[in-house]
C-alpha cells in the first residue's frame, strides 16, 4: 500500500481559513482537527524565531546590531556578539538603542541613575523606562555601564603577563619576566593574589633573581568601605635587603568598581621585618597606603593599571620609607590575550640600606 502526502505550506494549519489542497491520511486528518495540537504547532513555529532577548543597536546608516551592550564611554559602544564577539561601535554613528536589561546611565556631573530598560526613540535619543518614562539624548549621555554590584555572590578575574627578553650583542642578556594577579569575591569577603617572578643572565652568569607574593582579603563593611589583612613575602638573591616580610590591617574605600575599571585605596598598620646580605635583621612597624587602580579605553580596547604602595617605618629604622610600585597599559589583541607595557620600580631608603631598582618590559598576557 502507497500512501501519498501532499506537502502544505507550514504555517496554514496556523490559519483558520487556510485552503487544504487535497485531504491527508486518516492519522494526521484526526490531529489536524484538534485545537490543542494546532496551537502547540503554531507556538513550536514561531516562538523559537523571536530567539533570546538581546540588545539592540541601530545605526545611523540604517543597519540594525543585536547583542549585549557592554559599556558605551566618550568614543565607542562596546556590543558583545555571538557571531563576531566584541564589537566596538563609533558612538557618532548610534542613532538610537534598546534593552531589556538593567543599565547604569550616567551624565555630566552626576554618579547617574540605573534603568530597568532602555527604549528606542526617535534618532539622537533614547528612553529609560524607570516607573515614570524619561527621554534623553544621547549626546547628553556620558557613559552606559552594566551594574556590577562591589559584593557578588561569586566572581574571578585576573591575568598572566609573561615576558622574554633575548640580546645577542658583545654582552648576551637573557631576561625573563613573570607576574599574576587573582582576584575572588564571594559574599562579602574579596581575596587578592599577586605574584611575581623574575631571572636574569648575562653571558651564561646570572645576575637577577627575586620573586615575591602577596594576599590581602578584604572584608567589605558596607558598599564602600572595607577592612583589609595584608601579608607579603619578598625573595632576592642579589640585592642587599634579602628577604622582605610584611603583615599589616587597615581600612580601606572603594571608590568604583563596574565594567570601565575599579579604584580602592586601604591604609594599613604594618609589622615588617628586613633581612640583610650580612645575616643581620631589622623589625620595625609602619604605617602605608596601597593602592589598585585601573582603567579601561576607548572602549576595552586599552586598559591603563597601577598597583602599589608607598609605606613609612614609624619605629626602628629612623626616616626609613618604602616604594613598591608598577604601572602600565595593555592593549587587547583579542578577549583575552594582550600586548603590556609595564614599568615597575622597587625602592628602599633607611640608615642602612639604599636600593633603587626599575624594570620595563614589554610582553604578552592572558586574562580571563
Amino acid at each position: 500500500m502507497k500512501i501519498v502526502v501532499r506537502r502544505r505550506n507550514s504555517l496554514s494549519g496556523c490559519l483558520p481559513h487556510s485552503p487544504v489542497a487535497a485531504r491527508p491520511p486518516l492519522l494526521f486528518a484526526r490531529f489536524e482537527t484538534m485545537p490543542s495540537f494546532r496551537t502547540f504547532l503554531c507556538l513550536f513555529l514561531v516562538v523559537p524565531g523571536t530567539g533570546a532577548l538581546a540588545d539592540t543597536v541601530w545605526l545611523t546608516n540604517g543597519d540594525r546590531m543585536t547583542g549585549k551592550i557592554v559599556l558605551m564611554d566618550s568614543s565607542k559602544l562596546l556590543l558583545e556578539t555571538p557571531y563576531a564577539g566584541s564589537v566596538p561601535i563609533d558612538r557618532a554613528m548610534i542613532s538610537t538603542l534598546q534593552s531589556d536589561e538593567a543599565l547604569l546611565i550616567q551624565w555630566p556631573g552626576s554618579r547617574g541613575e540605573v534603568s530597568r530598560a532602555i527604549r528606542a526613540a526617535e534618532p539622537g535619543t533614547v528612553t529609560l523606562q524607570n516607573g515614570a518614562d524619561t527621554t534623553l539624548a544621547l549626546t547628553g549621555i556620558s557613559q552606559i555601564l552594566r551594574p556590577k554590584p562591589l559584593i557578588q555572590d561569586l566572581q574571578w578575574t585576573g591575568d598572566l603577563d609573561f615576558d622574554i627578553h633575548y640580546v645577542r650583542a658583545e654582552r648576551d642578556t637573557d631576561d625573563f619576566d613573570l607576574s599574576l594577579n587573582n582576584q575572588a569575591r564571594h559574599g562579602p569577603w574579596r581575596h587578592n593574589i599577586q605574584g611575581d617572578y623574575n631571572r636574569k643572565f648575562a653571558d651564561g652568569e646570572r645576575i637577577e633573581q627575586d620573586w615575591s607574593a602577596k594576599y590581602a582579603l578584604d572584608r567589605f563593611l558596607s558598599e564602600s568601605r572595607f577592612w583589609q589583612g595584608r601579608y607579603e613575602y619578598q625573595r632576592d638573591w642579589f640585592e642587599d635587603v634579602r628577604r622582605r616580610r610584611t603583615v599589616g590591617t587597615g581600612p580601606g574605600y572603594q571608590f568604583w568598581d563596574n565594567e570601565l575599571g575599579a579604584f580602592s585605596l586601604a591604609w594599613l598598620l604594618s609589622y615588617n621585618q628586613y633581612s640583610y646580605a650580612e645575616e643581620n635583621d631589622e623589625d620595625f612597624y609602619g604605617l602605608s597606603m596601597q593602592w589598585d587602580y585601573n582603567r579601561f579605553l576607548v572602549g576595552k580596547t586599552f586598559e591603563l593599571f597601577s598597583q602599589g604602595s608607598v609605606g613609612r617605618a614609624i619605629t626602628g629604622a629612623d626616616g626609613g620609607y618604602a616604594v613598591d610600585a608598577a604601572i602600565g597599559l595593555r592593549y587587547m589583541l583579542t578577549d583575552w590575550a594582550s600586548l603590556s607595557l609595564k614599568a615597575e620600580t622597587d625602592l628602599v631608603k633607611d640608615s642602612t640600606e639604599d636600593l633603587d631598582e626599575t624594570d620595563y618590559s614589554l610582553g604578552l598576557g592572558i586574562g580571563w
